[in-house]
């Protein structure tokens, strides 16, 4: 039978402290009750053990409908006091998430500054027992192999539509038996931008985007470190037309800007090659060129640069 005691249970020392917050331990040991209002159904209590996480998901699907949480007035009416409300005495369905096992929790008593300690699930009180919890990392999968948990970014979805769509449509088929029935349907897709996104997020570095080539905007930032009169300038509008007519994708960085300007925008921004018209290289005939991805860098001749920045662009990943 399940004891009664005043507001908040210390295991460890068998007295009341009302302040000093759940250890790990403690934790496993509460259930928390959370009441839900399901359509057609009214109020229903989920349970779940104290260090783990209602998968709301899973609960609307356990009870094919949907739902929202109690309010505070609705969970005085039907419960007792928010904060002190378990499963025991309860006058409601109870729905326990299958990792609550054995006995000995602690749960609210359903009345003011009170918890009941050494519960069991059974003996104290009714369930329906369902997976309802979010996973953890540890948890066994059903191939007994431990979960892990990892980031990951959903870059496409199945849904299963089933007959929702082929009832009021009437799209049927006809079975082996010739009988008709409605059309099982699905759907998929995939996001564009989330694959941008997540192409973005794993391949970045500390100075900015890396493209991966199939994916990026422009294949060649080309930055003329120039004024308006210079022939840098004048060079580098002449290496952007002729890697224009090459087909080569091309942002053309011309603004009259600082140089530390141009090229922290350019790493920022990340092209897969950055060709840079300046003085010095122009002066011996040449323009500089850099791959973002690895830094390799490569000196190309003013004459055949358009050619040979399509031919390393062409072979970046």
């Amino acid at each position: 039978m399940a004891t009664v005691v005043s507001k908040r249970y210390d295991a460890a020392s068998a007295k009341i402290d009302a302040e000093k917050p759940y250890t790990v331990e403690e934790a496993i040991s509460a259930l928390k009750a959370m009441p839900v209002i399901v359509e057609g159904r009214g109020m229903v209590l989920a349970l779940i053990r104290g260090d783990h996480r209602l998968n709301e998901v899973k609960l609307r699907n356990a009870l094919g409908a949907d739902f929202r949480q109690a309010n505070a007035d609705e969970i005085e009416a039907k419960l007792g006091p928010p904060g002190f409300i378990g499963p025991v005495g309860a006058d409601l369905p109870v729905l326990k998430d299958a990792a609550i096992r054995g006995s000995g929790y602690v749960a609210g008593a359903n009345r003011p500054d009170a918890h009941l300690i050494g519960i069991e699930p059974g003996r104290d009180f009714s369930f329906d027992e369902l997976d309802i919890r979010s996973v953890e990392a540890g948890d066994v999968a059903p191939g007994g192999d431990p979960i892990e948990i990892e980031r990951a970014i959903e870059v496409g979805n199945i849904f299963k539509l089933g007959t929702r769509y082929s009832e009021p449509l009437g799209a049927t088929y006809l079975d082996p038996d010739g009988k008709e029935r409605p059309i099982v349907m699905g759907s998929y897709g995939i996001g564009p931008a989330r694959i941008v996104a997540a192409a973005i997020e794993q391949g970045a570095d500390e100075k900015g985007i890396v493209w991966p080539r199939p994916l990026a905007p422009w294949a060649v930032h080309l930055v003329a470190l120039g004024k308006s009169g210079e022939e840098t300038l004048a060079a580098a509008d002449r290496l952007y037309e002729e890697l224009a007519a090459a087909g080569v994708e091309t942002l053309y960085d011309d603004r009259e800007a600082g140089p530390g300007e141009k090229l922290t925008d350019a790493e920022l921004l990340g092209c897969p090659l950055r060709i840079v018209v300046g003085r010095k290289a122009l002066a011996e005939g040449e323009v500089e060129a850099q791959e973002r991805r690895s830094g390799d860098e490569h000196r190309l001749a003013v004459a055949d640069a358009a050619h040979r920045a399509a031919e390393i662009a062409g072979a970046l990943d």
